[in-house]
């Protein structure tokens, strides 16, 4: 699926490009430590930039009720993408295309400030938790990982979380479509 480049899309933008736009799709998350069940939610991903070298980037939820209608918010993460410059000069791999070392700073209204780095690699970015800052009221989140990826021409994720003293498990996950 081609995506369209602005002219002043930055060069450390460009392996990040399938991402611009607007996301809509659905998920289900859940988390025994914190007493949830699965819940599905509805979901809007939007990534954009102002021609400089970052990713705006905005996340809404909703739990979604039987019949598929928006009820409560769940959710809200906003924050920034930070692809770091390539190496040209270095010797590409024979495996594919190369890789950009990235910094994803996000927010969350619940008390949660988190900063992740990780890579992209073609249609596939993971990420993992660098660091965690909490007010005291947030509920004790101290790790995660995402992956997101580019499949069928929909974008997929899934983040698997540390909560309240438990391991590492999978927490939420959606598959969303372009809406251009």
């Amino acid at each position: 699926m081609a995506v369209p480049l602005r002219t002043d899309t930055p060069l450390t933008l460009v392996p990040l490009s399938w991402l611009l736009g607007r996301w809509e799709g659905a998920g289900v998350l859940g988390h025994p430590a914190r007493g949830e069940t699965d819940t599905r939610f509805g979901q809007v991903v939007e990534f954009g930039h102002d021609g400089r070298d970052f990713l705006s980037y905005t996340s809404t939820t909703w739990a979604l009720d039987e019949a598929g209608n928006t009820t409560d918010p769940l959710d809200v993460e906003t924050g920034f993408w930070r692809p770091q410059p390539v190496d040209l000069d270095a010797p590409a791999p024979a495996d594919g295309p190369r890789p950009v070392e990235l910094e994803v700073l996000l927010t969350h209204p619940t008390g949660v400030v988190e900063i992740l780095v990780g890579t992209a690699r073609g249609p596939r970015i993971d990420l993992s938790t660098d660091v965690v800052a909490r007010t005291t009221t947030a509920h004790e989140y101290t790790a995660g990982t995402r992956m997101y990826g580019l499949v069928e021409g929909d974008l997929l994720w899934a983040t698997d979380v540390t909560l309240a003293g438990h391991p590492m498990r999978s927490y939420a996950s959606a598959r969303l479509k372009r809406v251009d």
